[in-house]
């Protein structure tokens, strides 16, 4: 959910060169950062600008989850070169997404907030599924159309990604925590290449495959492809030494490990096709490769140039034209924990009336914060599947801890915060350890779902008033039609103490 109020650059400061109808996907990888400036027309991607720099961010993790300080001013030179090439590109056409290594990242290095200041954008910390799902959104727009199941994997700095789909949706996903950084760090550190190394880093990642391995080999799949910097260097050097006509295949792949081997020292490859930068980290990369052609039982693979970047964009399309996959993972955590939809919808609805009301006194003008309202309210009771009691705490914590397609980390955290805040006592310190970006407005956002909820706590099916909500400050003045609240006694107690409740979050609520 990001908030209004995220600084961007003014107007005059912005690059012409990008047209109005462009969009821009930066991607803050493990091992390297991307950005893609492109149009879509009719389908397909038509690039205006592309930028790579391989930052390593991965190299800097320490093992108590810190970021060296050199490696972090390293990410924060690169990207405020990024944030220049920004510029030119409509705010709401960006977006910025951090995987692995920044997922790993405690919160109270700060490095997040210090990059999004040099970008002048959110930051937006994806989950490894979702990260897989996007990067098959990506791939599966580069591939010719057709009904066959299709395996992608994309090897990251800090994680592998393993997607099967059909079309342009997947259908199993998963991150399994190996890359081509965090593989040659632990195996390759010392410049040394030798057999024992090898199969000891492939051993490290046959575990991580282990418990999807057959979920993956028995999937229907029926071509694979690969999606990364990695397996495109791979490939590019399997090409150039003459060891595959076609891609990357598993005997092209045995003699690159052999070749390796070989050389003895991860400074003396010197393969054709190999760059300079790549080669630190690309014993790591092959390891993975390797493992996943093992024990997926993999033939070849092709290499694909689209990625998590292209998804990226694909996605943001898909929104402006009402194809949000959110929406869809709502509908489906609502079928599958069977809540209330009639009752479900009259809260939204509702909440979204009252929203209409104040969204300008409090700021409340993103096109993420009705949905994300709206949302909250079909969700509000996904918890009482757990228990009645305190079922907003289980909500809270199902929405935080599942896989939600479409969502990021922030978002969902945001959404579980709304949840768990719609009733009972109002959790304040929840909202106080939210990203400084969605604090206030969630916030906001959660009293008037709290003040929705109330309005319908009788689940009448009846019509109900339509009261009035203004917002002067901390100040709501809650207003229904004369001698309304007389006639129901109760509603106005509980409105009495819902004004005890969210004075613990600086608010004044006054209902007539």
């Amino acid at each position: 959910m990001a908030d209004a109020a995220v600084s961007v650059a003014p107007a005059a400061e912005r690059s012409p060169s990008a047209p109005p109808d462009s969009f821009a996907a930066v991607d803050l990888g493990s091992n390297s950062f991307h950005l893609l400036v492109a149009r879509v027309d009719g389908g397909s991607l038509q690039v205006i600008d592309r930028y790579k720099e391989m930052v390593r961010l991965g190299e800097g993790l320490t093992e108590d989850k810190y970021l060296d300080p050199e490696v972090a001013e390293r990410a924060l030179a690169c990207l405020e070169r990024i944030g220049q090439r920004l510029r030119g590109v409509d705010p709401a056409n960006v977006r910025i997404v951090g995987t692995n290594t920044l997922r790993q990242l405690r919160p109270e290095t700060h490095f997040v907030e210090a990059a999004e200041a040099v970008l002048q954008h959110p930051i937006e910390v994806i989950a490894g599924r979702e990260e897989a799902r996007l990067v098959y959104l990506g791939v599966a727009h580069g591939l010719a159309i057709g009904d066959e199941r299709r395996l992608v994997v994309d090897i990251g700095g800090g994680s592998t990604e393993l997607i099967v789909g059909q079309g342009f949706r997947a259908t199993l996903r998963e991150s399994l925590h190996m890359g081509c950084v965090s593989i040659s760090r632990r195996y390759f550190a010392g410049d040394k290449i030798s057999t024992k190394l090898m199969e000891r880093a492939e051993l490290a990642c046959a575990l991580e495959i282990r418990p999807v391995r057959e979920l993956f080999r028995q999937a229907g799949w029926t071509t694979a492809t690969g999606s990364s910097g990695t397996i495109k260097a791979i490939a590019a050097v399997i090409a150039a030494e003459g060891w595959s006509e076609d891609g990357i295949t598993a005997d092209g792949l045995a003699k690159l490990r052999a070749a390796m081997i070989d050389c003895g020292k991860v400074s003396a490859l010197e393969f054709k096709g190999l760059s300079d930068e790549r080669r630190p980290v690309f014993a790591g990369g092959v390891a993975v490769l390797r493992a996943v052609f093992q024990n997926l039982a993999i033939d070849k693979m092709r290499a694909s140039d689209e990625a998590l970047r292209e998804g990226l964009i694909y996605e943001m399309v898909g929104r402006i034209h009402h194809e949000d996959v959110r929406e869809r993972t709502v509908a489906t955590l609502c079928r599958r924990f069977d809540t209330d939809p009639e009752h479900a919808g009259r809260v939204r609805d509702t909440a979204l009336e009252l929203y209409k009301q104040v969204r300008e006194v409090w700021a409340l003008s993103h096109d993420n914060h009705p949905k994300m309202l709206g949302w909250a309210a079909e969700l509000h009771e996904i918890g009482l599947a757990v228990s009645h009691s305190q079922y907003q705490k289980h909500g809270a914590y199902l929405l935080r801890n599942a896989d939600l397609s479409g969502f990021t980390r922030q978002e969902q955290d945001a959404l579980a915060a709304l949840v768990l805040g719609h009733r009972r006592k109002f959790p304040i310190d929840v909202f106080m350890a939210l990203p400084r970006p969605v604090r206030e407005c969630g916030r906001r956002l959660t009293i008037l779902l709290r003040l929705a909820v109330l309005m319908h706590r009788g689940r009448s099916a009846s019509a109900e008033p339509n009261p009035q909500l203004e917002a002067d400050g901390e100040t709501l003045r809650l207003r229904f039609p004369t001698h309304w609240l007389d006639d129901h006694p109760l509603t106005r107690l509980e409105f009495e103490e819902e004004g005890a409740r969210l004075a613990a979050a600086g608010i004044t609520l006054d209902v007539g």
